[in-house]
């Protein structure tokens, strides 16, 4: 799994038809904007399934709806629990993009650098 820094107000470079972008200094709340093969397909609902914790054992699992925007779909969510968001991707007809078995990962580091 490669890491991406992504600086606040920025969305990253688009993986598999997802970008991140974080929209507040401490990373915490996060617009995830998703236009990969379930949006491609036609879907007429998509929803993020997301979890906290290690990528192998997620924690307080949820499917949120997403917003259909004019090229994609969106979610914006804040991040309560941890620093490690791990999600997915799901239509109403139980069709998933898991990233080919990977999922997405978005996680919170803090640079305490002085300069």
């Amino acid at each position: 799994m490669s890491t991406i820094k992504i600086k606040a107000h920025t969305y990253s470079h688009a993986i598999q038809g997802v970008k991140v972008k974080p929209l507040a200094d401490d990373g915490k709340e996060v617009s995830i904007f998703y236009d990969g093969l379930l949006s491609k397909a036609g879907a007429e609902q998509v929803y993020l399934h997301c979890g906290y914790g290690d990528t192998n054992d997620w924690d307080k699992v949820n499917d949120l709806p997403m917003k259909q925007v004019n090229n994609g779909w969106e979610k914006t969510l804040r991040i309560d629990t941890g620093s490690n968001l791990n999600f997915c991707f799901r239509d109403g007809s139980a069709n998933w993009d898991n990233n080919s078995g990977d999922n997405w990962a978005y996680r919170i580091s803090v640079n305490h650098s002085q300069h």
